[in-house]
C-alpha cells in the first residue's frame, strides 16, 4: 500500500493532477468492477439515501455507485496534494477554527472526532499554516510508521504524526494523554466498526435505520478529559471546507448510567455525521455496510 501511494505521489509531483487521472481512474474502474463487496456497500448506502433524503435524487444504480467511486478517486488526488504540501491557504476554508485554536494557544489540547466523510488528510494543512500546532492522527493500519517516513520525505512538517492503534490500551491512553497535556490535537475516525471486539459497539439510528458505531473513540475522548470537537473536511465548489464543531467541553460517562450515556453520545455523533453526509453525500467513503452488520448482530 505504501509503495503504491509513493508511486502515485511521484506521478502527482512530476506531472500534476491531469496525468495522475490517467493512472488513477483505470485503477478505480478495476476496483469498482472487481470488488463486489465495496460496490454493494456503496449501493446500499446510496439506496439508504434515496429513501431517507429523496430530494437528493440519488439512487443505488451502477451509474451513481461509479460516481461515488470516482469521487473517491478525486479525494485520493486531494490527499496526495495535502501530503505534498501543494495546498495553499487559498484552497482551504474554515468554520469554527478560532475557538479550537484559542484553546490550543492556551496549552489545551483537544480530541477531534473525524470520519470517512470527506478528506480528513487535508487537516494536515492546519499544521502548515500554524507552526504552533501538532497533530496526531490515529490509524488502524500497520503501515503508520512507513507513512510517517513517507511524509517526512516529501515535507518538512514534523508536526504531523500517524499513530497505529488497533485497540485502546492503557499505554495508548497514557501516550495520547501526554500529547493532550502538551496542547496537541488527537484525531480519530469515529465511524468505523472494529473488525474484532464486537462487544464495544453501540447501535444507533443513522440515515433512517439502525447501525453500529464503535465505542472506542468516545471512550478515548472520555479518558482524555479535554474538549472534544467533530471535524469534517468536504470538497465544496472547488475548495476544501473544514468544519470544526464543539461536541463537548468534556465527555462524561457516569459509572451508574454508562451505557445510557454512551448511547446518547454516539447517537448525537451519528446525527452530526448524518447532517454533513447530506451536504456532500458522494463524499462518504466508508465502503462498508453499516446496516447489514447491525442486522447480523441481532
Amino acid at each position: 500500500m505504501v509503495w503504491g501511494m509513493r508511486f502515485l505521489l511521484h506521478i502527482y509531483l512530476l506531472f500534476g493532477r491531469r496525468v495522475l487521472h490517467l493512472f488513477l481512474y483505470p485503477v478505480v474502474m478495476y476496483y469498482w468492477l472487481t470488488n463486489r463487496q465495496a460496490r454493494q456497500a456503496s449501493q446500499a448506502y446510496l439506496n439508504r439515501l434515496a429513501i431517507f433524503a429523496p430530494s437528493l435524487k440519488l439512487t443505488g444504480s451502477f451509474f451513481w455507485s461509479f460516481k461515488h467511486f470516482i469521487s473517491f478517486a478525486n479525494a485520493m488526488i486531494d490527499k496526495l496534494a495535502a501530503w505534498s504540501g501543494a495546498l495553499s491557504q487559498a484552497d482551504v476554508q474554515y468554520y469554527g477554527r478560532y475557538e479550537l485554536l484559542d484553546g490550543i494557544h492556551k496549552g489545551q489540547g483537544a480530541v477531534l472526532l473525524g470520519s470517512h466523510l470527506g478528506n480528513l488528510e487535508v487537516c494536515r494543512v492546519i499544521a502548515d499554516f500554524d507552526k504552533t500546532i501538532y497533530i496526531n492522527v490515529l490509524v488502524h493500519t500497520k503501515h503508520a510508521r512507513k507513512f510517517n517516513g513517507l511524509l517526512k520525505q516529501i515535507s518538512d512538517n514534523s508536526r504531523l504524526h500517524m499513530i497505529q492503534v488497533t485497540e485502546i490500551t492503557p499505554a495508548t491512553a497514557m501516550l495520547l494523554s501526554d500529547k493532550i497535556e502538551a496542547g496537541e490535537l488527537v484525531i480519530i475516525a469515529a465511524d468505523r466498526t472494529p473488525v474484532s471486539n464486537r462487544q464495544r459497539v453501540t447501535k444507533v439510528d443513522f440515515l433512517g435505520a439502525e447501525a453500529l458505531f464503535p465505542q472506542g473513540p468516545f471512550i478515548l475522548a472520555f479518558l482524555m478529559k479535554c474538549p472534544v470537537y467533530t471535524v469534517f473536511c468536504l470538497k465544496q465548489q472547488g475548495k476544501h471546507v473544514i468544519y470544526f464543531d464543539r461536541f463537548s467541553e468534556m465527555l462524561k460517562l457516569p459509572r451508574k448510567t454508562r451505557e445510557q450515556a454512551m448511547q446518547q453520545i454516539i447517537q448525537r455523533y451519528a446525527e452530526r455525521l448524518q447532517a454533513y453526509c447530506l451536504k456532500e453525500p458522494l463524499q462518504w467513503f466508508n465502503f462498508y455496510d453499516f446496516w447489514e452488520v447491525a442486522l447480523d448482530d441481532e
